[in-house]
């Protein structure tokens, strides 16, 4: 029985267990099998990216508050953040990497930079938080 390379098909010559005739065919079928996987995690990343810059820009342009709306119209996506942080005050942030926001009522939202998750814990100086 003649073994053929399960990518490309070419007839295999060397090891009797031998499934690729090359790291290229092999590389190709592997990245076949998981492409609906890391599909949907570049997806999902490429949206929180869509948001980082959503809030960073609007943030580093002087707008600590901001209508809801305006969120919305700048392409921000509301379904993907990082992390949610609660403080003891039972104020909910939600952060896409180190740019959060909360609700301040009426439709606004306050927005912060925190560097803390940068550090890799939960803000610290932000008053009022854990």
């Amino acid at each position: 029985m003649e073994r053929v390379c399960l990518d490309c098909g070419a007839r295999l010559l060397g090891r009797s267990d031998k499934k690729f005739c090359s790291d290229q065919c092999r590389n190709n079928y592997n990245n076949r099998l998981n492409r609906d996987q890391n599909n949907y995690v570049r997806n999902v990343h490429a949206q929180l990216r869509r948001n980082r810059k959503v809030l960073a820009d609007l943030f580093e342009a002087g707008h600590h508050r901001i209508h809801r709306d305006a969120l919305l119209a700048h392409g921000y996506n509301f379904t993907f953040f990082t992390h949610l942080v609660e403080t003891r005050d039972g104020l909910r942030w939600l952060y896409c990497f180190e740019y959060g926001f909360r609700d301040s009522g009426a439709g606004y939202l306050e927005l912060m930079k925190s560097s803390a998750y940068l550090e890799g814990c939960v803000p610290e100086a932000e008053p009022g938080l854990m």
